[in-house]
């Protein structure tokens, strides 16, 4: 069996949708404020306790610990949330139907409370049920009944942490969602590379192609479970598309010279990138409906890296055109091109935030890269976290956590995730060297 066909099976199964039909458990008070003001910055993480879902069954109770850790790890690993060693728990919450009493969960010092229930039904689906309790208030804040295939369980869990998420803070979440990177091995002057997606988290870890040819650059549509990525096929450039949910994959086009960074519009109908012709890299946007390219930029600099706006009206990349590779605006048609960058440095891989209130780029400058952001505008710039290499910024959903490789003088090369805040930095485990990550949407 082929790789690619390998990865047809594998991923036609990881990308079913969970289909969940959605129930309340009681009325919520989702218009009131969250409980996290995640406008102050730097947040002190909100002590929760999460316990572990009940299940009458033997298999049921081994799958409602699972759910309760994956939720767990999500909250922890957003940087906003301290769960609570179950050691300290005093209550016994043997049924979701159990008022929790909430003094017991104040002494341990306890603001909010998860607790949930697993249960196979007859028709082979499993329920699971969620409560969101808001220890202070003695109130319940978030209730619902999910029904899905069992094997969807780790889904059900980054969904249910989304929805806790969302409620504490106001924002919409990111738990449930994938990241398609780069894979590396191999002595440097031979490395192997090859696609590969994972869950957010780091787990169901898949290779998409089998290294026979050298990959870069992945990037997910923001309107489907598809990727577009540059491969080089006899040594010549081509850009791929790869719909993960079938494994179907189709050349976009064979392109002479150098081909850079393909990045989807907004809409999934376009494909940005730069090409390189007679030494010359301008931007140029192909409508995957027509094949049809437009050149959107005209002059002798290097002009590369390009990335919309989550609108789809302006285009942010960077050029040498100044005399120093710097960051610009334009329109979507190419016309009113400005500079936006004008700190120390060079200014590299801009990508707009999917709020559209940011800039997210990598900086090099006295022999350091830096990951930072700024306004559309330009102003407000903030250097997040350096390093030897530090590169290719990728944004959550929500536009609150970015991903990035790292690399530190003689080390491996690994993923990275940070808040905007500049806190909180993690690594995301890879079986092997990783770089270029891509964040997905929210799954479908």
């Amino acid at each position: 069996m082929t790789v690619l066909a390998c990865a047809r099976r594998l991923l036609t199964t990881a990308a079913v949708p969970v289909a969940l039909a959605i129930a309340s458990l009681s009325s919520a008070t989702a218009q009131e404020p969250p409980l996290i003001d995640i406008e102050r910055g730097l947040v002190e993480p909100l002590p929760v306790a999460i316990t572990n879902f009940r299940g009458s069954s033997e298999q049921e109770g081994r799958l409602g610990i699972d759910i309760a850790r994956v939720v767990t790890a999500d909250l922890e690993r957003s940087g906003l949330f301290r769960p609570i060693d179950q050691a300290a728990f005093i209550q016994d919450l043997g049924s979701i139907e159990v008022q929790p009493r909430f003094g017991d969960w104040r002494v341990i010092g306890a603001q909010a409370l998860v607790q949930g229930a697993v249960k196979f039904q007859s028709n082979g689906r499993m329920r699971t049920e969620v409560r969101l309790w808001d220890v202070t208030a003695e109130k319940q804040l978030v209730g619902r009944a999910y029904e899905t295939p069992p094997d969807n369980w780790r889904r059900v869990a980054h969904i249910i942490a989304d929805a806790i998420y969302k409620r504490m803070t106001g924002e919409d979440a990111y738990f449930d969602t994938r990241i398609v990177y780069v894979s590396e091995s191999g002595p440097a002057e031979r490395r192997v590379k090859r696609l590969a997606i994972m869950d957010q988290d780091g787990a169901n870890h898949r290779f998409l192609t089998s290294g026979s040819e050298l990959v870069l650059t992945p990037r997910f549509s923001p309107t489907s479970q598809e990727i577009t990525y540059l491969s080089y096929f006899n040594e010549r450039p081509r850009v791929y598309l790869l719909n993960i949910e079938t494994g179907q994959q189709e050349v976009v086009g064979d392109f002479p010279g150098m081909t850079f960074a393909p990045r989807f519009s907004p809409d999934g109908n376009k494909v940005i990138m730069s090409l390189a012709t007679a030494g010359n890299s301008e931007v140029y946007a192909m409508d995957l409906r027509t094949r049809r390219f437009d050149r959107l930029t005209n002059n002798p600099a290097i002009d590369t890296s390009p990335s919309y706006s989550p609108e789809g009206e302006q285009i942010v990349f960077n050029s040498d055109r100044g005399g120093s590779q710097q960051l610009y605006i334009m329109d979507s048609d190419g016309g009113n091109v400005r500079r936006i960058s004008f700190g120390d440095g060079r200014y590299a891989t801009p990508v707009w935030s999917p709020r559209g209130d940011l800039i997210a780029f990598t900086k090099i400058k006295g022999g350091l890269f830096y990951i930072g952001v700024m306004s559309t505008d330009g102003s407000g710039e903030r250097l997040l976290t350096q390093g030897f290499l530090v590169e290719g910024p990728t944004w959550a959903p929500n536009g609150r956590v970015l991903m990035f490789f790292r690399q530190e003088r003689g080390e491996s090369v690994r993923l990275h995730s940070i808040d905007l805040t500049g806190y909180n930095e993690r690594e995301i485990f890879t079986p092997a060297d990783a770089s270029d990550p891509a964040w997905s949407p929210l799954l479908p």
